[in-house]
């Protein structure tokens, strides 16, 4: 038998700014209503003042699931609200099931209004459940009576959306909700926050902002005011040449815009061409990457998600939060957007800005530098522990191959079983010289064509990525290097092709399956599925044709306000190859979180544990993650571990 919950809540406690853990723990908060229904019966409401319903508690008691949309939250609140104050049983992290996880592993949008408006249902907003939410839910309360029955109705009606939304779909699996249940007791655990450093960072943050901001004043002769306003942008790209000009385009919905976003700042800073970024425009373009790139917001948002008590953060992470490929993504906290590179002395630099003293140059050539640097040592572990990190070398670069499943594929997972570097392996190849001979400058490049091209990346893609890494060539020259990386690579090539015969082959033969290396794909005749050699599947939501062009609905996009249809990307070739990439390493990933204790962090393809132990702790987080799934033999896996006493890189 299946519960099907949702409550609402009030208090005085800023839940966005707090976040669910802390909400749920203070002592203003309050359930105004409890909407529930037995499998397929009616929608019952309780509401304080009345007898509790014995059939849930007795629920609670036995193991049965419950079925929650963003199931994170009200289990909160009934651990920390409902059962102490009704001295109810608490039920168990495992009787939960949530049905926003279960919508985004199967890449639909994980709210519940969107997830409907995404199957065919009106755009429509009804912004009514909002209104209501903020009057009566939000201080200072104000709310009449009839507010508060047209609340406890629209709780009525969300439990009988969440139960069509997730009936209408295909159920999480054992092992996707036995990863879900991983996922929130690592959330549970938290990661201890420096407090004390979060605030010593915002105060020198502060102090930066008066400063660009002032500058950008002088560099526009006042014509530019704030680097947020439309006019930043317009002063801009006013003054850029022809070639800058084209960088700073970018394409939303396959629509050119042009744009001076984070990917083109850094393009034109690259450019070192004063006749196309005169050096004026230049400095005005770093103080506005220095100024939207400050750490301010996150250090802030740290020091508020930290709970009062013991100074940990919980509820980073968004249980297969990443669209298509059903990777984790990062709330609150955001430490997937944290920048890798952490100060070399993280305790001399916290010395520095816990006391107030001069950071710059020191510790970096710009406050803004410094302050970035600082974000992952702002995470630290619990008095008496050290933090194990450990992260996979080159898990994308073997995964790739190891899908293709094909005897080149194997030559090339072949370099990482004889522990050859693949960027000089394709530099030699390249440049035909020696692996030995192979210099830095010349491995360089074979990394940027190890980065750029592996899912069917072309010259934009080598010069796009080029650019990062301070590798720049002519066309010409671009178009010699990378057809070199596709003659040393041929497994990635036929991969890419076979990807694509087998989606369109799916398309066209409704209800039959078509492989390529180890993916097999099928089409319902809604969604185009395909399956990881881990068994799980995920899904293009509304495939269809649209001329020679095979799209989907993409459950990331939004809509516009007048829009009537879903917005809808283009699947191709490359980023068929990217999703199963990156959708399998994200299993190898999932398969070692079941088995490792003491997580506190997941970034990407990087474990991080906290322990008493450190030496124990990092010989077993090695072999644990260095020996893949039973589904994965034959993938050669490698792992770079490191004890740390702050969060660093």
């Amino acid at each position: 038998m299946i519960l099907w919950l949702d409550s609402e809540t009030r208090s005085r406690c800023d839940l966005r700014a707090r976040g669910p853990y802390n909400y749920a723990r203070d002592a203003s908060t309050e359930i105004l209503c409890l909407a529930y229904a037995f499998d397929d019966e009616e929608v019952d409401i309780w509401m304080p003042g009345q007898p509790f319903p014995q059939r849930v508690s007795d629920h609670f008691a036995n193991g049965g699931q419950i079925r929650v949309h963003n199931a994170a939250f009200d289990r909160l609140i009934l651990w920390y609200v409902l059962c102490p104050d009704l001295d109810l049983p608490e039920p168990a992290l495992e009787q939960f099931y949530c049905t926003a996880a279960q919508a985004r592993s199967n890449c639909a949008p994980g709210s519940l209004e969107d997830v409907g408006r995404f199957a065919g249902a009106s755009m429509k907003k009804d912004h009514r459940g909002a209104q209501l939410v903020r009057k009566c839910c939000v201080p200072p309360f104000k709310h009449t009576e009839q507010d508060l029955q047209d609340l406890f109705e629209y709780c009525r009606q969300d439990v009988r959306a969440m139960r069509a939304v997730s009936k209408g779909m295909r159920d999480l699996s054992a092992d996707e909700l036995a990863d879900y249940h991983v996922n929130e007791r690592i959330n549970d655990r938290g990661v201890l926050v420096d407090v004390d450093l979060c605030h010593a960072a915002m105060r020198y943050s502060e102090a930066e902002r008066v400063e660009i901001e002032a500058r950008v004043v002088e560099l526009t002769e006042g014509m530019v005011t704030s680097v947020r306003s439309p006019k930043m942008r317009a002063w801009v790209l006013d003054r850029l040449g022809p070639e800058a000009r084209k960088l700073a385009k970018s394409f939303k919905g396959g629509e050119p815009k042009d744009s001076i976003d984070k990917t083109v700042r850094a393009n034109l800073l690259a450019m070192e061409n004063p006749d196309e970024v005169p050096s004026v425009v230049s400095e005005v373009i770093q103080c506005a990457d220095d100024l939207w790139a400050s750490s301010t917001a996150k250090f802030s948002r740290l020091a508020s998600l930290a709970d009062a008590e013991d100074q940990r953060i919980r509820g980073a992470f968004v249980f297969a939060g990443g669209a298509a490929t059903g990777r984790a993504s990062s709330y609150g906290a955001q430490v997937h957007n944290f920048p890798r590179k952490a100060a070399k002395k993280p305790a001399d630099l916290r010395h520095a800005l816990v006391r107030g003293h001069s950071v710059v140059p020191a510790y970096g050539p710009r406050v803004t530098d410094v302050l970035k640097s600082m974000l992952r040592p702002a995470l630290v572990p619990a008095p008496g522990k050290q933090f194990v990190v450990a992260d996979w070398s080159a898990i994308e670069g073997r995964v790739n191959p190891w899908l293709a499943n094909s005897p080149a594929g194997e030559k090339k997972l072949d370099i990482f079983r004889e522990r050859l570097d693949p960027y000089k392996v394709n530099a030699a190849a390249t440049y035909g010289v020696a692996y030995e001979a192979v210099t830095d400058d010349q491995r360089q490049v074979g990394k940027v064509q190890e980065l750029a091209l592996g899912f069917g990346g072309s010259i934009g893609a080598f010069s796009a990525m080029g650019r990062v890494y301070g590798v720049r060539f002519d066309e010409p020259q671009a178009r010699r290097i990378v057809d070199a990386w596709r003659r040393a690579n041929p497994w990635a090539v036929a991969f890419w092709q076979a990807l694509e015969n087998a989606y369109m082959s799916a398309m066209r033969h409704r209800g039959h399956e078509f492989s390529a290396g180890r993916v097999t794909y099928v089409y319902d005749g809604q969604h185009l599925w395909y399956m990881l050699p881990s068994g799980r599947v995920l899904c293009y939501p509304y495939a269809k044709f649209e001329g020679e062009h095979l799209t989907y609905a993409k459950a990331a996009w939004k809509p516009a306000a007048d829009a009537t249809e879903w917005p809808r990307a283009r699947l191709w070739s490359g980023l068929a190859c990217e999703n199963v990439t990156q959708a399998s390493a994200h299993d190898i990933l999932r398969a070692a979180l079941r088995q490792v204790p003491d997580v506190v962090l997941h970034v990407h393809d990087e474990i991080v544990v906290e322990t008493a132990d450190p030496d124990a702790a990092k010989v077993e987080l090695e072999r644990m993650m260095t020996t893949p799934p039973a589904w994965a033999t034959g993938l050669p896996l490698a792992v770079e571990a490191k004890v740390m006493s702050v969060y660093g890189k």
